[in-house]
């Protein structure tokens, strides 16, 4: 009896777990998260920042190419259409307001076109290099916080920051802070992102993108 109890209790508890592999998944909503004006656009809304550890970043080399492409992974694992909780968006999220600075205003467009995209970023780039020249020249070889300061590491932190912060960070010797809403800081890009060979960018102040 014993033996024949034990055989029906086991069979039940392992259809108990067949059904529980078929029990369907809820999607999860974001709170807070909504369109402003009359916005009608897809987005694909990241949850939540990754956790501040090494990633194994797809793409080899100091290179531009490298640079622009780990930035990407970085920011969105390189997708293009992904827009996060605060609404920056694309695979390098960009705010709306830096958009419109590079000459960008169809978003709905931008999101699905990696051409754009990449132009942005070049433009942006061109940008900041312009505004944090002085920066640039002043502090590029410094430490600060442990970390050396390189051309490449000032332009993707003030990806991240804008170059106000940047250039605050720099010239308070990393004793004025800045971290996005997910608590990524400026040194963390300054150090993750140094060394990438981004010379042949010149500084534009009027960088703007040329849609075909």
């Amino acid at each position: 009896m014993i033996r024949k109890g034990s055989y029906f209790l086991g069979l039940t508890i392992l259809v108990q777990l067949v059904l529980t592999g078929f029990k369907s998944v809820e999607n999860e909503k974001v709170e807070g998260f909504h369109l402003q004006g009359n916005e009608n656009y897809f987005y694909n809304v990241a949850l939540e920042e990754e956790n501040e550890t090494d990633f194994v970043v797809p793409f080899v080399g100091k290179t531009f190419v490298g640079f622009r492409e780990a930035i990407a992974f970085r920011e969105s694992r390189g997708r293009l259409s992904l827009v996060n909780s605060f609404g920056y968006m694309g695979k390098y999220q960009f705010g709306k307001s830096t958009l419109r600075s590079v000459g960008i205003y169809d978003f709905n467009t931008f999101l699905h076109n990696a051409e754009w995209q990449d132009k942005a970023f070049t433009a942006l780039i061109a940008k900041n290099k312009w505004i944090l020249r002085k920066e640039i020249a002043k502090y590029r070889g410094r430490v600060i916080n442990g970390v050396e300061i390189t051309e490449s590491g000032i332009l993707a932190a003030a990806h991240l920051g804008g170059a106000g912060s940047v250039r605050k960070y720099l010239r308070s010797n990393g004793r004025s802070g800045f971290k996005d809403g997910f608590g990524t800081s400026l040194r963390s890009y300054i150090k993750k992102f140094g060394g990438y060979d981004v010379s042949h960018i010149q500084a534009d102040k009027n960088a703007k993108v040329k849609l075909d």
